[in-house]
């Protein structure tokens, strides 16, 4: 079956879904050991969550560039995540959803979040046909996100190097079975409607 060009995949329960994070060890490992982002993490400045594992890695090099050497797995509410997503706006104009660009940039500064699609990675972090989600939060969806949404924050850092290691040996089918699993994610009719194309349009 053909992937839409445009899907939330992600590892999700009843309850959480998770979502990928890295930081310098400072604050990635202040983080797995009390649960919540330590005081010098920056409530002030738009933090990007991404439900995908794989772009993530693309992201952050498997845990190799500065500044990302540690990998956050950061189990959120769904109802967190879906607050979040209800209030989007897309990061960038796009002429198919925006009545014009003004009208964009007057919703780009209310929202306190931001949607991306950015094209899915495969094991070797090649881009894929189709896109997955970034989500952008800033002002009251970050203070949500630090202090009301999160429920427990995992250090990746070792699975990710693990499947490098086993990607650069070429033993692909070993590295995609430790993979986190993620599916579809189930966006109700009125979840993404904002951010999809008018009614009317071409």
């Amino acid at each position: 079956m053909e992937e839409p060009q445009r899907r939330i995949r992600a590892a999700y329960s009843e309850s959480t879904v998770t979502v990928y994070q890295a930081y310098c060890p400072d604050i990635g490992l202040p983080a797995v050991r009390d649960g919540r982002f330590p005081a010098v993490w920056k409530r002030d400045r738009m933090t990007w969550i991404k439900p995908s594992f794989l772009w993530m890695m693309y992201r952050c090099g498997w845990g190799a560039k500065a500044g990302q050497e540690t990998v956050l797995a950061v189990e959120i509410t769904r109802e967190g995540f879906e607050w979040a997503l209800r209030h989007a706006c897309l990061s960038s104009y796009a002429r198919e959803v925006h009545p014009d660009r003004a009208t964009w940039r007057r919703q780009l500064k209310r929202a306190p979040t931001r949607v991306q699609w950015d094209p899915e990675r495969d094991l070797h972090l090649q881009p894929l046909p189709y896109r997955s989600l970034q989500l952008g939060l800033s002002g009251e969806a970050a203070g949500r996100y630090a202090d009301e949404w999160t429920v427990a924050i995992r250090d990746v850092t070792p699975l990710a190097q693990e499947i490098q290691v086993l990607v650069s040996g070429g033993d692909l089918d070993s590295a995609a079975g430790l993979l986190p699993r993620e599916r579809p994610y189930p966006a109700g009719d009125g979840l993404l409607a904002h951010l999809s194309v008018r009614a009317g349009h071409p």
